[in-house]
């Protein structure tokens, strides 16, 4: 199990991810439009940096949705290997068998 708090910043990262997405989006607009006036790419540019860092979705880190475990992370399954480990173990995900020989 990951720690609390780092669960917990993540979560945040999120909401603040969120909640800038749209400002975002239009500054870089504007910040990457070639037909603006120099001056006016520049202050979007300066715009964007003044938004928090944890606003920006690189700074967003994948986890497990059962332990929080930041590694092994399976995309599609949302969980990490070792809880699918232990999903597949109890018979929880459907088609899925532990291998034995």
């Amino acid at each position: 199990m990951a720690k609390k708090s780092m669960i917990a910043r993540e979560v945040k990262r999120q909401k603040l991810v969120e909640k800038y997405a749209a400002k975002r989006a239009e500054l870089k607009a504007i910040a990457n439009d070639e037909s603006k006036p120099m001056e006016e790419r520049f202050k979007a540019r300066l715009k964007l940096a003044k938004l928090p860092r944890n606003s920006a979705p690189t700074r967003l880190h994948n986890r497990c949705q059962l332990t929080g475990r930041p590694h092994a992370y399976y995309r599609k399954l949302k969980i990490s290997r070792i809880a699918l480990r232990d999903l597949g173990s109890n018979g929880e995900i459907p088609g899925m068998v532990k291998s034995s020989w």
